[in-house]
């Protein structure tokens, strides 16, 4: 699922961030409120092939390609990492994108699942990596019934799978708690020191 290709950090302070969490803990949102509030971070779009949600739109919050337009990518090694997640779909972050964003100079952030992640280690050591925690496991599960996007079977697959992200936090550079958007965002900013 990895490439065996290593990516060090130029020099000149500019880094990678790898944000991650478990499902439902308001990653895309803070990510979302991070692009509005600080648009000289360049954000990762993240391709899958999951349909859409309503209201997402191709290309500004997922690439959303074909199995067949996946297994492309995965052919030339042209993901960075990519993943099966929630045994439903796979999601993967293209490559190119994110080194033409840090040729320029510029922090780079890629939210992306725990898999994803530690893939992103094996290959991009120097990265940083940020995980993003609820308040509690019961703000978690209210949030997720909450989005009203999945169905219950659906919902149970995806509550398993958090259970072992969460588990997972200590692998991670810093915790960030959202237990607010806002402050969340702030606490994110401030370990990319801007």
């Amino acid at each position: 699922m990895t490439s065996g290709t290593r990516h060090p950090s130029p020099p000149g302070g500019t880094h990678l961030t790898v944000l991650s969490g478990p499902t439902a803990v308001g990653k895309g949102t803070v990510v979302e409120r991070l692009r509005a509030d600080y648009p000289q971070i360049w954000v990762s779009i993240s391709a899958t092939t999951r349909p859409a949600r309503p209201g997402e739109v191709n290309g500004e919050h997922y690439l959303f390609l074909t199995e067949a337009e996946f297994d492309q990518l995965i052919e030339t090694d042209a993901l960075l990492e990519w993943a099966s997640v929630h045994g439903s779909a796979r999601y993967g972050t293209p490559r190119g994108p994110v080194l033409q964003a840090i040729s320029e100079g510029r922090e780079a952030l890629l939210e992306i699942d725990l898999q994803g992640a530690r893939q992103v280690r094996q290959s991009w050591p120097d990265a940083r990596f940020v995980f993003l925690a609820p308040p509690s496991w019961e703000e978690l599960v209210r949030r997720l019934v909450g989005r009203g996007t999945e169905s219950a079977e659906e919902r149970a697959r995806r509550l398993e799978t958090a259970r072992e992200e969460m588990a997972a936090a200590s692998e991670f550079d810093h915790v960030i708690v959202n237990g607010e958007v806002g402050q969340a965002v702030e606490d994110l900013v401030g370990l990319l020191g801007l």
